[in-house]
């Protein structure tokens, strides 16, 4: 294991930075660089990306109280849905996935989120070489931070047909 990224104090499974003294005390860095992947995303990819995201959704037909995380490629094939009532706990579960398959670093996908696009969430994206976080709700200012400082494409409010993009919009192309 990679020592430097090693953490040595408590935490929840829902919020790392809850408790913390400062921001800096839960940056890490990733050994994957999102600002080398060069992949385009299509805006009208993006912007089905919700649809295909809730068609998937089985577990939130049945109860309606579940987030959900996709993995999608640049091309919008889906290659992996997650639901949980935790939004964190969905993304851990596409990533663990992607890396029991040995597919890390994820260039060239895009990660869909069900939910609010935190801080938390685009450093998962970024600890798995993901160079897009997209998400139908809000991201916070420290997720706009560091997807910016990152190099990563990071989409709010995607509810078609419109998105907000915060970070990365060089990343959209055709």
């Amino acid at each position: 294991p990679d020592v430097s990224l090693e953490r040595s104090f408590y935490t929840t499974s829902s919020c790392g930075v809850c408790g913390k003294a400062s921001i800096d005390a839960v940056r890490v860095r990733s050994t994957y660089d999102v600002r080398a992947d060069t992949t385009p995303l299509a805006p009208e990819l993006l912007v089905a990306l919700p649809d295909a995201l809730r068609e998937h959704q089985k577990v939130f037909d049945r109860t309606g109280g579940l987030h959900a995380a996709g993995l999608f490629t640049a091309g919008g094939e889906l290659l992996a849905v997650r639901e949980d009532v935790g939004r964190h706990n969905a993304v851990e579960k596409v990533i663990g996935w992607a890396a029991r398959e040995h597919r890390l670093p994820l260039t060239g996908c895009v990660l869909m989120v069900s939910g609010r696009a935190s801080f938390e969430l685009t450093q998962k994206a970024l600890m798995a070489g993901i160079p897009c976080l997209a998400a139908v709700s809000a991201p916070s200012s420290l997720a706009v931070e560091l997807a910016a400082e990152s190099g990563m494409t990071l989409v709010g409010f995607l509810r078609p047909p419109k998105m907000t993009v915060y970070a990365g919009a060089e990343r959209l192309g055709a």
